[in-house]
C-alpha cells in the first residue's frame, strides 16, 4: 500500500470514529491512553464508574453498616437483580437469569439438569455432543460428568454437528462464537436441529454476551451459561450467569444444592427444598464486592439501548472486524498471516484471529512490547494452528485501532523484531 494510500485510509478510519453513532460510549471506560486494547474477549476495560461504586460498597455498606447491608443494601437480592440486567442482552425474560458462581460451576449445574432430564424422558440415549474446538473447560465438565452417570463424550468438527446429530444424542453442548476463531454457530438452526432428534442443547455464551445480539427464548434454547469479565466488563474473576428455559427450571435439583438455592433459606431446615424458578440455581454465599463491580458495569448497556441497542453494536462490531481482515489482507500480504475469522458477516463474533506457521507467540508479545494488546492460543500442531487473537470490543474500540493496530503489527513483520529471543519466552498467561 503506497504512502498515500495509507493516509487516505487513516483518514477514513478518522471519518468513521466521528460519523460512529457509539463513540460517546468509549467515554465511560478507563482506557489507557498509550494502549491499543484489543483483548477485550478475554478481559474487559474498566468502567470509570466502576471505582467509586465498589469503593463505597467496602466503605458503607460493609464498613459501616456492615451485615445490615444484606437487607438495605440489598446484597441477598443481587445475583437475581445483576442477573436481570443481563437477561436483556441475551434475550431472556426477567427473573430467568441468576448471577452467580464461575462459568465451569455453572455448566456444571445446568449440564447434570440436562442430562437428568435425558434420562428420564429418553434414557437410551447416552450421548453429549460437542465441538472439537470448544472451550477446554466445558469440554473438562462434561468428561467428568459422563465418567459419573454412564455418558459418552462426542467431539467433531464444527461442519460435521448436523450429522452427527443422531438419536443416540441426549445434549448438545455448544459454545455460541468459538474462543479460538471467532466463528459464530446459528443457535436457532442448531437448537432446531437438536430438538429434531430429542437432544436438549446447552450453549455457552461467555463470548457473546454483550458483543453479539442473542435471544435465546427466540431459539428456544433449554440451557444457557456465560460469564461476566469479558464484553460485560465486570472485571477479573467476575461472577458468571445462568438461564434456564422455564419449562427445564422446575423439574429437577441442579446438584449444588446449597442454601442459597434453598426455597426458605433463612427457616435453616435441615433438608433442602429447592426454591421455584432460577434462584434454585443458586448455591452457596455469593461475592458481593465483585457482583456490585458487575452490575455497575451492566449499566453501560442502559446507554446503549438508547443508541440503538444491541443491534448498533453488531453493526460496529461488523464494521471494526471487517476492517482489521482488509487491512490484514492489504498491509501483510507475503508475511505467512491467514485469517481464521469467517469472513461472512453472519458467521462471525466479534474478534479476528490470525494464523501463522511460525512464531505467533512471539509476535503477540511483540505487539504487546508496543501497547497493542491481543493475545495467543496454541494450536496442537496438527489441525488446528497457533492463533494471534484480537477481540474488538464495540462499546470503546475505534476504527483508528484497527489501523494502528496493523500497521505496529506490518512494522513488526517487516523489521523482524519479532524474531528477538526474549519474545519467545513463554509467560504462564499467553
Amino acid at each position: 500500500m503506497t504512502k498515500t494510500n495509507t493516509a487516505n485510509t487513516l483518514a477514513a478510519c478518522q471519518a468513521l470514529d466521528q460519523e460512529d453513532p457509539l463513540r460517546s460510549l468509549r467515554d465511560l471506560f478507563q482506557v489507557p491512553e498509550s494502549m491499543i486494547y484489543l483483548d477485550g474477549n478475554s478481559l474487559g476495560v474498566l468502567p470509570k464508574a466502576t471505582p467509586a461504586r465498589v469503593a463505597a460498597a467496602v466503605a458503607q455498606e460493609w464498613g459501616q453498616d456492615l451485615i445490615k447491608s444484606w437487607n438495605s443494601a440489598g446484597w441477598f437480592q443481587m445475583p437475581l437483580k445483576v442477573g436481570n440486567k443481563i437477561a436483556r442482552l441475551i434475550g431472556a425474560k426477567d427473573d430467568e437469569v441468576v448471577a452467580a458462581d464461575s462459568t465451569s460451576i455453572n455448566l456444571f449445574k445446568v449440564l447434570s439438569a440436562a442430562l437428568s432430564i435425558a434420562q428420564a424422558d429418553h434414557p437410551e440415549k447416552k450421548v453429549i455432543l460437542s465441538e472439537l474446538t470448544n472451550f477446554p473447560t466445558d469440554l473438562y465438565i462434561a468428561e467428568a460428568l459422563c465418567k459419573e452417570r454412564g455418558f459418552s463424550l462426542k467431539l467433531v468438527e464444527a461442519e460435521a454437528l448436523q450429522t452427527a446429530l443422531q438419536q443416540d444424542v441426549a445434549v448438545l453442548m455448544l459454545t455460541h462464537v468459538n474462543y479460538r476463531t471467532g466463528a459464530m454457530l446459528n443457535m436457532k438452526d442448531m437448537t432446531a436441529s437438536a430438538h429434531s432428534v430429542g437432544a436438549l442443547t446447552v450453549w455457552d455464551l461467555a463470548h457473546s454476551a454483550g458483543a453479539v445480539p442473542v435471544d435465546l427464548n427466540g431459539s428456544q434454547a433449554d440451557f444457557a451459561v456465560g460469564c461476566g469479565y469479558k464484553y460485560l466488563n465486570g472485571g477479573p474473576g467476575a461472577p458468571a450467569f445462568v438461564w434456564v428455559h422455564p419449562k427445564h427450571t422446575d423439574r429437577f435439583w441442579q446438584p449444588l444444592s446449597g442454601w442459597w438455592g434453598h426455597a426458605a433459606p433463612f427457616e435453616f431446615t435441615p433438608d433442602y427444598k429447592p426454591a421455584a424458578g432460577i434462584s434454585r440455581y443458586q448455591c452457596g454465599t455469593q461475592p458481593v464486592l465483585s457482583l456490585t463491580a458487575l452490575d455497575t458495569a451492566l449499566d453501560v448497556f442502559l446507554e446503549v439501548e438508547k443508541l440503538g441497542g444491541m443491534q448498533a453494536l453488531r453493526n460496529k462490531s461488523l464494521a471494526l472486524t471487517g476492517l482489521f481482515m482488509n487491512l490484514v489482507q492489504a498491509e501483510l500480504a507475503g508475511h505467512g498471516f491467514g485469517i481464521a475469522t469467517p469472513h461472512e458477516e453472519n458467521l462471525r463474533g466479534s474478534q479476528v484471529s490470525l494464523t501463522r506457521s511460525e512464531g505467533a507467540y512471539a509476535i503477540v508479545q511483540a505487539l504487546i512490547a508496543r501497547s497493542v494488546i491481543g493475545d495467543f492460543r496454541a494450536g496442537d500442531g496438527k489441525s488446528q494452528p497457533d492463533i494471534l487473537r484480537f477481540g474488538l470490543t464495540p462499546l470503546y474500540t475505534r476504527f483508528v485501532d484497527v489501523w494502528y493496530a496493523v500497521q505496529h503489527l506490518k512494522e513488526v513483520m517487516d523489521s523482524g523484531e519479532w524474531q528477538q529471543p526474549h519474545f519467545s519466552q513463554k509467560n504462564t498467561v499467553t
